[in-house]
């Protein structure tokens, strides 16, 4: 494995736990069903994403290319995640505190090679 991949290890990490704090105050404190809030968390998530991959992981400048492109790889990632948290909620029986996290396990690989395609091919802002 290479290092890209383990700091994208790490920033997942980070995003993730953004990512659940907003899913969990929307879900368990605004009282949102678990869909609506993990739509709201992954908008609001995708920005510190953004720029943690950019500087930390990728080693890029930020450029406004990149930037509109991001959220776009991230369709990838919320349909992968959607799926698997109904499936997971719904199929499964497994709880929607704890669906949300076992998603991020299937949707990392993916998420790793496009997000590094978007940040790499991108010109500096």
């Amino acid at each position: 494995m290479n290092k890209e991949w383990f700091k994208f290890i790490i920033v997942g990490g980070i995003n993730t736990a953004h990512y659940y704090a907003w899913y969990v105050l929307f879900y368990s404190i605004c009282l949102i069903s678990y869909l609506p809030s993990h739509i709201i968390a992954t908008v609001l998530s995708m920005f510190g994403s953004y720029f943690l991959n950019v500087y930390f992981t990728y080693k890029e400048r930020p450029s406004w290319k990149s930037f509109f492109l991001f959220p776009l790889t991230q369709i990838t990632n919320t349909v992968v995640q959607l799926i698997c948290l109904v499936v997971f909620v719904k199929t499964l029986h497994m709880s929607p505190y704890l669906a949300p996290l076992a998603t991020a396990i299937v949707s990392v690989p993916i998420t790793f090679f496009v997000t590094r395609r978007v940040i790499r091919v991108s010109k500096p802002i």
